[in-house]
């Protein structure tokens, strides 16, 4: 049986982290935001356990640094309007995360994997509100990138992975173009 998406405090995690995102988000200093996220990300690896009292922290760390394929964002929509908490199996192949972050995304996992699920719900949320999509995505009929993201078996535990060391998005979703 599925676990249920507690969506209450998702959209909580969602206001708090917005509100964050905001405060750093100024023009008039534009690596604001970027420096925050880093400085976050650095913490929360130091001690994951600052997730139990400060959880709004993750999905500000991974601002604007997770892709959603189209084929994703239809899946995501529909677990969020059921309230239902994807399973790990559909959730690793749901999102796309930077390979700088995988160190965060695998401690984040041993500590909670259900909280790392909620924080990319927001994730997405967040990410809808940002582009001005409808609730609902549908991808377009010449969307190449439908399979470029989520199509991937490994579990965020390769650590040796020759490609971990590069800069840009973990290469788990490009193993199909190859």
């Amino acid at each position: 049986m599925a676990k249920s998406l507690n969506i209450a405090r998702i959209q909580e995690l969602k206001s708090n982290a917005y509100d964050n995102i905001e405060s750093y988000n100024d023009p008039d200093t534009p690596k604001a935001l970027d420096n925050f996220t880093r400085q976050i990300k650095q913490v929360l690896l130091a001690d994951i356990s600052m997730l139990s009292s400060v959880p709004e922290y993750l999905p500000v760390a991974l601002f604007g640094q997770v892709k959603f394929s189209a084929e994703s964002m239809i899946k995501w929509s529909h677990w969020l309007d059921n309230a239902i908490q994807p399973e790990w199996d559909e959730f690793k192949v749901s999102i796309a995360f930077n390979n700088a972050d995988i160190p965060l995304v695998q401690a984040v996992r041993a500590h909670s994997e259900s909280l790392l699920i909620e924080s990319c719900a927001v994730l997405y949320l967040l990410n809808q509100e940002a582009s001005g999509v409808k609730k609902k995505a549908k991808p377009s009929d010449n969307d190449d990138d439908n399979e470029e993201y989520g199509q991937s078996n490994s579990d965020y535990d390769d650590e040796d992975d020759e490609d971990s060391e590069e800069e840009g998005y973990y290469d788990q979703y490009d193993d199909e173009d190859r």
